[in-house]
């Protein structure tokens, strides 16, 4: 049975989420000294490949080490929109279901924007086009995901929420202002009250996402799937990084 890993590769060289620190690992043993090698990690839990939990947006959310399996492990779909979208892309459900593959009520939903080419470890490594500059879905999105009532939501980029929508308007004013040239007003596009919706209004329902997924992602686009996401096993924490797979022709 062939597994595919959708995880983006880790190291201390991989940027956090705009804002947060960096992550580093260092040897606290060495074999030459202690017979043993041993490393310390300290690492955000938004960094690489990882699950943000409902705590992270909902005060008394669910903590990540307490998400059933039987949600994360779980029938999905991969949906390729990559040649419809471009920097500051705005796409809606219908670039989604104009795709030829099946999205079900219920699956698990991954979204595979291309922009995972520009992660910090590929040969066309981009940061600032990577957090900052990435496709984002239109207001209605999180309505039909709703409607959906999909398991849990992936995007291969750094967020889930169109980066106009969020924190990086303010954190760079000067990407804002090159989005706007692009989309126009962006107080009228996203309304304060929006802010963050793919977050705001998805996660007290228990809707969450993973960000920064990459690996194998090109080999399964517009494939049913089956899907695992598996965070660590962390009690009162909002989010986690994590390992997502895939098996083809089992979704």
């Amino acid at each position: 049975m062939q597994i595919y890993d959708l995880t983006q590769p880790w190291d201390d060289n991989c940027p956090s989420w705009p804002g947060y620190p960096n992550a580093k690992t260092y040897y606290i043993k060495r074999l030459k000294d202690d017979k043993v090698n041993a490393q310390m990690l300290e690492i955000p839990n938004h960094c690489g490949t990882h699950l943000d939990g409902q705590r992270h947006f909902v005060t008394n959310g669910i903590a990540i080490g307490d998400e059933p399996l039987d949600k994360l492990v779980t029938k999905g779909v991969i949906v390729d929109i990559s040649n419809r979208v471009e920097d500051f892309s705005v796409y809606t459900k219908e670039d989604l279901l104009a795709q030829d593959v099946e999205i079900k009520k219920g699956d698990a939903l991954v979204v595979h924007t291309g922009y995972h080419r520009f992660a910090y470890n590929q040969p066309d490594g981009d940061e600032e086009r990577y957090f900052l500059k990435h496709p984002g879905p239109d207001l209605e999105f999180a309505d039909w995901c709703l409607e959906m009532e999909f398991k849990w939501l992936a995007i291969d980029n750094g967020s889930m929420d169109h980066p106009m929508n969020g924190a990086i308007r303010k954190h760079r004013p000067d990407i804002a202002r090159l989005a706007e040239k692009k989309l126009g007003d962006l107080d009228a596009l996203f309304p304060e009250e929006t802010y963050h919706i793919m977050h705001n209004k998805l996660f007290p329902s228990g809707m969450i996402h993973a960000e920064n997924l990459g690996g194998d992602i090109e080999q399964l686009l517009n494939q049913r799937v089956l899907l695992g996401c598996f965070p660590w096993r962390m009690i009162d924490v909002e989010s986690s990084p994590c390992r997502i797979v895939a098996w083809p022709g089992m979704g």
